[in-house]
């Protein structure tokens, strides 16, 4: 059976096959070829073995891994997966072929610089890949920050800080029905906004067979194309739902001459399971890891010892994968073959993790926006902050049913905004974004596809109202100071890469964040208790009170902190430094690699002559979302993974963009041949004529 290999001219890999198990293997044997290093790392990461080659730095998440029993649950996944879908199993198991037929042949350089040699895939694979990319997804150690800023600081403090975090990924999403576009078929776009890694996160890719033929945008080392994607017919995207999920149990352990027990909420001590593991370090010595698991899940944090700081503590996670043996990758080949919204409906019956809502549309008047995913009834408190394990009432009774919700106006607009998913969670990302794009798209009655740049690219921030009111009432400043007053009380609000007073602006708001984290009402919130250090973006106090600090300049009363006392001083702090340049001059790129400074240097391949990386217009509340960590830094970590326009009245008229390219290898034309579109924020096209590709191969499968 043989399958055809083309390409773009971005070089994205467009395949065609006679079966939908041909096609996987094809998808499992390009994708080794174009990510094989990324491949591995993900393979790596999810068994908690990365650090033998990337070193020390990577050992916490490995610990992390081991702890959570990441492979385990895979693995337990993939057993229910071949037992009660098994063309699914089958399905996922030629993509792990095509991978395992390309990755020993890979010459990727960064192979050679680690002496790593690539490794098998297991058909479990994928699925731990996935639940290694969400696994902290939802947050989950927001609940430890919950926990220590209400015992410190009241009740009151959760909502305080309630902000979409650091350590959270978003998104934005939006739905126009076929009355508000020029062509009378619905429109969908928007932007997942993720850590933006090197290469991405996202993968361009075009998926065709006899049952099916749809473009989308895969997750590298996954089957298929869960969460956004074009059929012609139909299309769908999603945004994260800001979903609790995921529990956090207090553990009383004691150690046994047989072991490990657990206090249960029976009163009774229960067996737990226990065994090591050895990491190795490259560089170091290994490191022993002990990992147990009670029957609420495993320990991530702590033990019989408590934390590492003596704290008597441990703590055990809960989730629904661990708990139901499915990871929803029952809905893949339902979604590929999908045809109208119904189709896609009934296949998002089957997701389970992460919660996402849902956008569909199709060409007969279909339109589609729901919740999608597993999460469990409980206690309120469960979702709160960690609850003990010892005491009834926490426990897991049941499954939600998913909310749907309808269009206003023919709109449908998340961004992470308190919307269908209200319910089911407790922090949601501020209504700003979520605003602001329904407000640019009341600006006109209709849309085209093409027009949607506008939209994915405005760096309005409305978030800055708090901070300029206060700025507002303030008097009696030095000359420098009533200058810079009077500049940002001028200011048009966008954040703009050439912008010197939304970097003036920034400079101002990230000296209030430092003089209130330096303040002694929250000294109690600036040495959290010792969990691990994954953890720690959720538990840094500079960072929460960046985030946050539009609540905290709002609130009636702030512990007795003087708010415009420090709104003074720290506008005479930037009055009495050097003027900033543009915004883009500090508001960078800042990528994620598993391998730091490879290649030497990202701007050298973006064709920036100063080395520097690449200026960066936006901010975390803009819809431009390129966010920084107020009074921590100005580079920006995470932002738009990936830009998408769905046409449903010509999917030849789609547009997408990734923020680097479709090759991983930095040898490749098409490595970073995409960042000067996505920097301009512009899209590609989507290519639909075969007679416009090049074909590349034919790829004969021997085992297939």
């Amino acid at each position: 059976m043989t399958t055809e290999i083309h390409r773009d001219a971005w070089g994205i890999p467009h395949l065609r096959a006679d079966s939908a198990r041909s096609l996987a293997h094809a998808q499992g044997l390009v994708t080794a070829r174009d990510r094989a290093w990324q491949l591995e790392v993900e393979r790596h990461r999810l068994q908690g073995t990365s650090a033998a080659f990337l070193g020390p730095g990577a050992l916490p998440w490995d610990r992390f891994a081991r702890r959570a029993r990441l492979a385990d649950t895979a693995r337990r996944c993939w057993t229910a997966l071949r037992e009660n879908d098994p063309e699914t199993a089958d399905w996922v198991r030629a993509y792990v072929d095509g991978v395992n037929d390309a990755l020993p042949h890979t010459d990727a350089p960064e192979f050679t610089a680690t002496g790593l040699a690539p490794g098998r895939w297991e058909p479990w694979t994928p699925l731990g890949v996935w639940l290694s990319a969400h696994i902290l997804f939802a947050g989950f150690p927001a609940k430890l920050w919950r926990e220590e800023a209400i015992r410190h600081l009241g009740p009151q403090a959760a909502g305080l800080f309630a902000a979409d975090g650091p350590g959270t990924s978003g998104s934005n999403g939006w739905l126009l029905a076929g009355n508000r576009t020029t062509t009378g078929q619905p429109v969908i776009a928007g932007d997942p906004h993720r850590f933006i890694e090197d290469p991405g996160v996202y993968q361009q890719i075009r998926l065709a067979c006899d049952e099916f033929d749809v473009v989308g945008l895969a997750v590298p080392g996954v089957p298929g194309l869960a969460h956004f994607g074009h059929a012609g017919s139909v299309a769908w995207a999603i945004t994260n739902a800001m979903a609790d999920y995921q529990d956090l149990y207090h553990e009383r352990l004691r150690r046994t001459g047989a072991g490990v027990e657990a206090l249960g909420p029976d009163g009774r001590w229960h067996r737990a399971t226990r065994h090591t593991e050895t990491v190795q370090v490259a560089g170091e010595a290994p490191v022993e890891v002990e990992v147990i698991e009670t029957d609420r899940g495993p320990i991530v944090s702590g033990g019989p010892e408590g934390l590492d700081d003596g704290t008597p503590q441990a703590l055990s996670l809960r989730t629904p994968p661990r708990v139901t043996a499915d990871l929803g990758f029952g809905a893949l080949l339902p979604l590929l073959r999908a045809r109208t919204v119904a189709d896609v409906d009934r296949a998002l019956d089957r997701w389970a993790e992460p919660v996402n809502v849902v956008q569909a549309a199709d060409t007969d008047g279909g339109l589609l926006h729901r919740v999608a995913g597993k999460v469990p009834v409980r206690a309120r408190a469960n979702r709160l902050h960690p609850v003990p394990a010892w005491e009834s009432g926490h426990e897991w009774t049941g499954w939600h049913e998913m909310p749907r919700a309808g269009l206003t106006d023919g709109l449908a607009v998340m961004a992470n905004q308190r919307g269908p998913a209200a319910p089911l969670g407790v922090e949601f990302a501020p209504p700003h974004r979520a605003d602001r794009i329904r407000g640019l798209l009341d600006t006109r009655r209709t849309w085209s596809a093409d027009a949607m740049a506008a939209v994915h690219t405005d760096t309005h921030l409305a978030s800055c109202a708090p901070l300029l009111d206060h700025l507002a009432a303030l008097d009696g400043l030095g000359p420098e100071a009533t200058r810079i007053r009077e500049r940002l009380l001028a200011w048009d609000r966008r954040m703009d890469a050439d912008s010197a007073d939304a970097a003036l602006y920034a400079a101002v708001r990230s000296a209030v964040v430092r003089r209130l984290a330096a303040h002694p009402a929250f000294a109690p919130l600036t040495t959290p208790p010792a969990h691990p250090e994954v953890f720690q973006p959720w538990l840094a106090l500079t960072p929460r009170i960046g985030f946050a600090l539009e609540h905290l300049l709002r609130a009636d009363e702030l512990y007795g902190i003087d708010r415009r006392a420090e709104i003074r001083a720290a506008v005479e702090e930037v009055a009495a430094a050097a003027p900033p340049g543009p915004w883009g001059d500090t508001h960078r790129l800042a990528p994620w690699r598993a391998l730091p400074g490879w290649p030497a240097d990202q701007a050298a391949s973006s064709g920036d002559p100063s080395h520097e990386p690449p200026a960066l217009s936006g901010d975390h509340d803009c819809v431009l979302c390129t966010s920084a960590v107020p009074g921590v830094t100005d580079r920006a970590a995470r932002g738009p993974a990936a830009r998408y326009v769905w046409d449903l009245a010509d999917r030849a008229n789609s547009r997408w963009i990734v923020p680097f390219g479709a090759a991983g290898d930095p040898r490749s034309p098409h490595h970073h041949d995409q960042l000067p579109l996505w920097l301009a924020g512009e899209l590609a096209p989507v290519v639909t004529d075969w007679d416009q590709l090049m074909k590349e191969t034919d790829v004969k499968e021997t085992d297939v």
